[in-house]
């Protein structure tokens, strides 16, 4: 009986150290699944950290665009609205410059109408006068020429040229041309 009870014993420790180290054994692939797990969890933590900060990076880029595009946008239309302002001034200005130049144009225009018809009344006065004189002038040659009679010219026309001088001095003529009408 001992050695049943020795072999039993034997063979009770025998599988009680089977099944320990059968225990022990999916112990340790527990374990080792487990940290494995944690391992592999920590892993796609980690992985879905880094997905979670490229996407915040993203989104902080896209924020940034989008101020960056407001900005742009906001500053492109100040511009547009500043050079639109400047270019009203610029036609506002030409209009004026116009508006003054087509007036000293005309300022220009009726001063040289006045100058022109002081002028020509000038120029008719002075025509008129020099009429009268010369009308005046050949009565008065008239005058002296029927004073002096045809036949005195005539006989003048026959002295020496001393004496014509001395005649047309005291006619007031200062030069004339006497011909008998056959010589020139």
């Amino acid at each position: 009986q001992k050695s049943v009870t020795l072999a039993i014993e034997i063979t009770t420790q025998s599988q009680e150290a089977a099944a320990k180290r059968e225990a022990e054994i999916i112990d340790q692939e527990a374990k080792g699944r487990l940290e494995r797990q944690r391992i592999t969890d920590e892993a796609q933590a980690e992985k879905s950290r880094k997905q979670l900060l490229e996407l915040q990076a993203d989104c902080a880029i896209v924020e940034a665009i989008g101020h960056s595009s407001a900005d742009a946008k906001a500053q492109a239309e100040s511009n547009k609205i500043e050079a639109e302002a400047k270019i009203e001034n610029s036609k506002r200005k030409t209009e004026a410059l116009g508006i003054e130049a087509e007036a000293e144009l005309t300022r220009l225009r009726e001063a040289r109408d006045a100058e022109i018809e002081y002028i020509e009344k000038q120029n008719k006065l002075e025509i008129d006068k020099q009429t009268e004189i010369m009308r005046l002038e050949v009565e008065k040659f008239k005058a002296m020429v029927n004073a002096v009679g045809p036949q005195t010219l005539l006989s003048m026309s026959a002295l020496p040229r001393e004496h014509q001088i001395q005649m047309l001095k005291s006619l007031g003529l200062k030069s004339t041309l006497i011909t008998d009408g056959k010589t020139p």
